[in-house]
């Protein structure tokens, strides 16, 4: 549909919106047409601040807007399925904050729900949409590295907000579902397969999710990987990708920039791959657009994130179990 501008609706005032705002405003096929909140108050004053058109003063009067064609559902871990589901029942494109959902049984609703209504529905991996992350797949599809044997990665930050939603286990908090969920995504894009076996120890802090973890995932054609994530660790973030011949290290994996660069080691020589970025959101927000006005297939599909979600739920089993789970 040539000329078309998609208009979005943001579905709550998360601080996460503050990333898509700039690039849905600079975007030539898209539009921020609305937002909606839980009180009129709250959603007029956001869309003040933020220079939105249109303010609505429930969750659900933002999907009766017709005018809006594509929703981005920023809300709690555990409302996502929830409120994909009735956007998509409502007639509208979804993308949805990662994780898309906290349980098998809710992705497939999702997917369902997706299918009956012929929308689009993504989940919102920025990372996976950057040039850095394309060159990554690049390399690593080229044989540059030879045969895969381990994967490592990742991603810690103090989080000092002792009331913070994250840290409470009825809204589906704890590091894995909100930064370990990033290495593990890595992982089985790099292996372009599933974990067979999976295993885990957390850290469980009051509020009774895992302030720290740390994983490990056995793939098929004996590729291992190790990853550990957490709340209480100074910032740390990385990928590293070991071969036969060669290795490849990513300081940046998940947040990449406008200028990165990444290093492959091969017979002890490191080569530095300098490339050029772009905006880290911008590339979630195009995608959706070629999805709804070209129908391309989202780069991040429904099956991809069923698989995120399951690697996710084994770990969390086997640290609780203290037993290594098959999936």
């Amino acid at each position: 549909m040539p000329g078309r501008v998609l208009n979005w609706g943001l579905l709550s005032t998360a601080r996460i919106n503050q990333a898509l705002i700039p690039v849905l405003k600079a975007s030539g096929r898209n539009r921020l047409a609305a937002v909606g909140s839980r009180t009129a108050k709250s959603a007029k004053s956001y869309a003040r601040q933020w220079g939105i058109a249109r303010a609505h003063g429930s969750y659900e009067d933002l999907l009766a807007d017709p005018e809006i064609d594509v929703v981005y559902v920023s809300l709690p871990n555990h409302l996502h399925a929830q409120w994909t589901v009735k956007a998509l029942q409502a007639g509208k494109h979804v993308l949805c904050e990662k994780p898309l959902a906290l349980t098998l049984d809710e992705v497939d609703q999702m997917e369902q729900a997706a299918v009956r209504s012929g929308k689009v529905l993504a989940e919102a991996f920025m990372y996976r949409h950057h040039p850095q992350t394309l060159k990554v797949m690049d390399i690593v599809t080229s044989g540059s590295l030879g045969t895969l044997q381990l994967i490592k990665g990742a991603f810690t930050f103090n989080l000092t907000r002792t009331a913070d939603i994250r840290l409470a286990n009825d809204t589906g908090g704890g590091s894995i579902w909100d930064v370990g969920c990033y290495p593990v995504s890595y992982t089985r894009m790099v292996t372009g397969t599933e974990p067979v076996e999976v295993f885990g120890w957390q850290v469980l802090g009051e509020g009774g999710v895992d302030e720290s973890f740390l994983g490990q995932m056995r793939f098929p054609d004996g590729v291992r990987a190790e990853f550990d994530c957490g709340f209480r660790s100074p910032s740390r973030w990385y990928m590293e990708i070991v071969g036969s011949k060669g290795a490849l290290s990513i300081p940046s994996p998940f947040k990449p920039g406008l200028r990165e660069s990444i290093t492959l080691t091969r017979d002890r020589a490191a080569e530095t791959i300098k490339i050029p970025g772009e905006e880290l959101y911008r590339g979630e927000v195009e995608d959706m657009a070629d999805a709804i006005l070209s129908g391309k297939k989202p780069r991040v599909r429904l099956a991809d994130s069923r698989g995120n979600v399951a690697a996710i739920l084994g770990l969390l089993e086997a640290a609780r179990s203290g037993k290594p789970v098959l999936l």
